[in-house]
């Protein structure tokens, strides 16, 4: 059990979800809402499962592009993840997450797989095998050092409805076509119509909630940007204290107390970036320097 302590919002990562039908423009959007968070085109990744979409727009700079086509087994997504951040990306678009839940080979294929094995056929227990495989993904996608934006189909959901006698047939929302929940997972969710235009169905940051629809750009970006970079920021905050962990030589309360700041390494080795383990070098040195004086 931790401290109890004040509240602290930390600098953050965007998790920004952008849902629409065919033809919403969930590519273009989300490519110039990385821009607006990165800074710069060559420090964005698109995890491209949609046939090229992503190349589509190369005009637009100069960002980078992963190709994965099926099977979409969600340890594909992972490690295609782990290769954008380990390449110094600041922003992953993974376009999009449905061919992890419905595509070849993804959760709904494992799914049935698992009935198919069975002599006695139960859907249920065939989940508790697909269950932790997509928890993975999400995982990967909640414990990442870059910003995420997923991109996910929709399809529009309607209902009978019953007015004063006369029944007719109502729009009622967009059904993303992934695992249902996955939005409670994002910072930001948008609902993009067929017009480009996006609005907010869930949103932590209050920035654009109980606003009229609007167009995302690389202002829209820029903006997320700048909330994330508002509050405590961690690598500044580790930094001052490294001082006192190494000169008690406390590396292991340093490496425990920031588990949330370590990244995988070529061997698969959970390491501090390579920023930081530079400044606890340089502070080791200082320190040991100090001491023989």
């Amino acid at each position: 059990m931790g401290a109890l302590r004040k509240a602290e919002r930390k600098s953050a990562k965007i998790r920004l979800g952008l849902a629409s039908p065919s033809g919403g423009g969930k590519t273009y959007s989300a490519l110039l809402i990385a821009r607006g968070l990165a800074g710069s085109w060559d420090k964005i990744a698109v995890i491209d499962t949609e046939n090229g979409s992503a190349d589509l727009y190369s005009s637009l700079g100069d960002y980078n592009v992963l190709s994965l086509t099926a099977p979409y087994h969600p340890q594909r997504y992972i490690d295609a993840i782990h290769e954008c951040e380990e390449a110094g990306m600041e922003v992953i678009i993974i376009d999009s997450i449905t061919h992890e839940w419905s595509g070849v080979g993804g959760c709904l294929e494992i799914q049935q797989m698992e009935v198919d094995k069975q002599r006695v056929k139960n859907t249920y227990t065939a989940w508790k095998v697909v269950t932790p495989i997509h928890q993975k993904f999400i995982d990967a996608i909640l414990q990442s050092k870059c910003h995420i934006i997923t991109t996910v189909r929709s399809k529009t959901d309607y209902m009978q409805v019953d007015d004063n006698g006369r029944k007719s047939i109502q729009k009622v929302g967009m059904a993303q076509v992934t695992r249902d929940g996955f939005e409670y997972e994002l910072t930001v969710s948008l609902d993009l119509d067929e017009n480009h235009r996006a609005v907010v169905s869930k949103d932590r940051t209050n920035l654009f909630e109980g606003q009229p629809a609007f167009i995302p750009t690389i202002e829209t970006g820029a903006i997320l940007r700048q909330w994330c970079e508002t509050g405590v920021n961690e690598k500044q905050e580790l930094l001052d204290s490294l001082k006192d962990c190494v000169s008690r030589q406390d590396f292991d309360n340093l490496t425990l107390k920031y588990t949330n700041l370590l990244v995988n390494d070529a061997t698969g080795r959970r390491v501090f970036p390579e920023d930081l383990r530079k400044a606890i070098r340089a502070r080791y040195e200082e320190v040991s320097s100090i001491k023989e004086k």
